[in-house]
């Protein structure tokens, strides 16, 4: 495929719903500026109302703002039991990076409860009303993941600075495009389950840390290797809307995937593991109380 691809070369989305988490800031806000963009609605799934009311000001465009906390599942069904109407695309995007040991609502490690356990409850439960794909942000960071079912939730293991819960968090992701994707096709539906990765981007992402030290060595090694949000949402609007295969993973073309125009990309052994992927799946279910719906089977790519 070519690495030619700029956001210049997204469809007309008239029409199209799309839904962003944490599309107040970050790679979420510029993406959700490239969609409104190219005609979508979109809605920006946020922590903060006032922040998403002025992140959609800035965007412009057909845009409206709905409260959801990952962290806390019943906020997660509220925004699913309001929802009505189609979803055409559902990004799967906010998340955490090495933020001091903490937990969620419901009890779970915050990296693992935000970034995948509250994206897979939403993703389940507006399944529905999914019509085309769901995209879901992973990072490199998978590579160094291992996905521990006996302590998911890091009960007994030493946390030390989260970058091996973030590691847990984001091959979690890919597991769940996996075992998501053969759930679709075995159930018929035509909707696509898809994964993007940012590469090195310029975000807020690393101001969780807790450090003001980190924080600033993070971001300055962003600046001088990486690129901006606007690059960094390149491979997600990619993901979403390019003709790619359901369970395809996009990223970076250039400098180990940190940088350049969004290409199909591989993904570590750990992360193509379907038994691993069924069990994670299972594990889930039972953590969130959320399972597998039936979905649309009329849905196009």
């Amino acid at each position: 495929m070519t690495t030619s691809w700029t956001i210049d070369q997204l469809p007309d989305l008239t029409g199209e719903t799309v839904v962003v988490t944490g599309a107040n800031s970050g790679i979420g806000l510029e993406a959700a500026r490239a969609f409104a963009g190219h005609g979508a609605h979109v809605v920006l799934a946020v922590r903060h109302e006032a922040r998403g009311r002025q992140a959609a000001a800035a965007i412009g465009g057909s845009t409206e703002v709905r409260p959801l906390d990952l962290a806390d599942l019943s906020s997660v069904r509220a925004f699913a039991d309001s929802w009505t109407g189609e979803i055409s695309i559902l990004v799967n995007n906010a998340g955490v990076m090495m933020p001091p040991h903490g937990r969620t609502a419901d009890g779970f490690e915050l990296q693992f409860g935000i970034n995948h356990l509250g994206h897979f409850a939403l993703t389940n439960l507006l399944l529905p009303s999914i019509t085309k794909r769901v995209v879901t942000v992973a990072s490199g960071a998978h590579r160094a993941g291992l996905i521990d079912f006996d302590d998911l939730n890091w009960t007994t293991r030493k946390y030390g600075n989260g970058a091996a819960a973030y590691g847990q968090s984001k091959l979690a992701n890919l597991l769940f495009t996996l075992e998501l994707q053969q759930r679709l096709s075995d159930s018929g539906s035509a909707v696509l389950a898809v994964a993007s990765h940012p590469g090195m981007a310029v975000t807020g992402l690393g101001s969780h840390t807790g450090s003001a030290a980190m924080t600033f060595i993070g971001t300055t090694v962003a600046r001088i290797f990486g690129q901006d949000a606007t690059g960094g949402a390149a491979p997600t609007l990619f993901a979403a809307t390019a003709p790619v295969a359901g369970g395809s993973y996009a990223g970076p073309s250039r400098r180990r995937e940190l940088v350049g125009p969004p290409v199909l990309v591989s993904r570590s052994e750990d992360a193509q593991h379907a038994a691993t992927a069924r069990l994670l799946w299972t594990a889930s279910e039972h953590l969130t109380g959320v399972t597998f719906p039936a979905p649309r089977a009329r849905a196009t790519p």
